[in-house]
């Protein structure tokens, strides 16, 4: 039960995002002179721009019913262990044989239902994110491009060798506006996306598009 329970919250909680791992960019031709170095929270910034939002909002929604046929289920099988336990002095021996058969019953139907729902939130989960990852990493290429910058470090892993960052190293922000600009999607109503979260740290990289 606590494993089943503890799915359905997960569900429901909001969006906990990895990146798929994959093979670094090849390195671009250094320009000559000093090194100009930014760094991005990349798996932050694919989260916060407005396609984003809207596309992980939409899978919340998309889920909502399973949600909610897990929650179902999970509530009649606390109402039927209540009744049992109630009545317990007054049932033969066979009729809470039976009765305590259903609820074993329903409670491995609810777990196998938790896990599978689970499992198919987070493989559409990953593809809706390396769908985006791949556009934005695009983006951020093109202006790290414009602006000069001969390396962009990602600092959202837990991993990351990024120790301290000036204010204007840090691109996150002027990479989800270039985005935002280029995809032309309008931001998403603020109730939409209250059960965002930003992406826990991950070791993984985006590729560049080739």
């Amino acid at each position: 039960m606590k494993r089943s329970l503890a799915i359905i919250v997960s569900l429901a909680s909001g969006i906990v995002l990895s990146a798929a791992a994959q093979t670094p960019a090849a390195p671009a031709a250094a320009p000559a002179g000093p090194a100009k170095i930014a760094v991005i929270a990349f798996q932050s910034a694919v989260a916060q721009t407005n396609e984003g939002q809207r596309n992980f909002a939409d899978l919340q929604k998309k889920f909502d019913p399973r949600r909610e046929q897990l929650k179902k289920l999970n509530d009649e099988i606390e109402a039927l262990t209540k009744q049992l336990q109630a009545q317990s002095a007054t049932l033969t021996p066979a009729e809470q044989t039976s009765k305590s058969t259903i609820i074993e019953n329903d409670k491995k139907k609810l777990d196998r239902d938790a896990q599978d729902a689970q499992n198919d939130f987070t493989q559409e989960m990953q593809d809706v994110y390396n769908a985006l990852a791949s556009k934005v990493y695009d983006v951020m290429q093109s202006y790290a491009e414009v602006h000069g910058y001969t390396l962009v470090l990602d600092g959202s892993s837990q991993q990351s060798p990024v120790l301290y960052v000036a204010a204007g190293a840090d691109i996150t922000k002027e990479v989800i506006a270039a985005y935002n600009t280029k995809s032309g999607v309008p931001a998403p109503p603020a109730s939409s996306t209250s059960g965002l979260e930003a992406p826990r740290p991950s070791t993984s990289r985006p590729a560049a598009a080739h």
